[in-house]
């Protein structure tokens, strides 16, 4: 298991180096020196709450997953703020899925919960919420009483 310092230099330097930063822009943008930034990557010291929170949102993550993801226990990069991936599922005989339990409570989904299932041959599948088709469509001007059960 990495340490912390640890965690945090390896998941900047991969950050900084996705969103094609040099160590002295980073620095220029936290009014810290380069040398800092070099500190923090190498694990050789740690930026403090002020500055996990300015890297956090220079490049669009959680603080949490700043200090504590690791992608060589996940096998992915850090997500972007609001961005998940809960893993795979397995189709049973009749079509159904299990979705994790993580999901459903970050997107409030309960049972007896309408999602709907949409499209596309090139793209594949997406899963909205039947709430989220009617803030839209609310959002478009249409009220939802003009929307059929038939047209959902």
């Amino acid at each position: 298991m990495i340490n912390m310092k640890n965690m945090i230099g390896t998941n900047l330097n991969r950050l900084r180096k996705l969103h094609q930063y040099t160590q002295e822009e980073v620095a220029e943008m936290l009014s810290v020196s380069r040398q800092s930034v070099a500190k923090w990557e190498s694990g050789e010291s740690m930026p403090d709450m002020i500055s996990c929170a300015k890297l956090a949102e220079i490049f669009g993550v959680t603080i949490d997953n700043l200090v504590h993801h690791s992608e060589e226990d996940s096998g992915l990069v850090i997500p972007m703020k609001g961005k998940y991936f809960f893993g795979a599922v397995t189709v049973g005989e009749r079509g159904q899925i299990v979705i994790p339990k993580k999901a459903r409570e970050i997107f409030h989904i309960h049972p007896e919960g309408q999602l709907l299932i949409l499209g596309d041959e090139e793209r594949g599948l997406g899963i909205v919420h039947q709430r989220e088709l009617m803030k839209f469509v609310g959002r478009m001007g249409v009220a939802c009483s003009d929307i059929t059960e038939e047209e959902t």
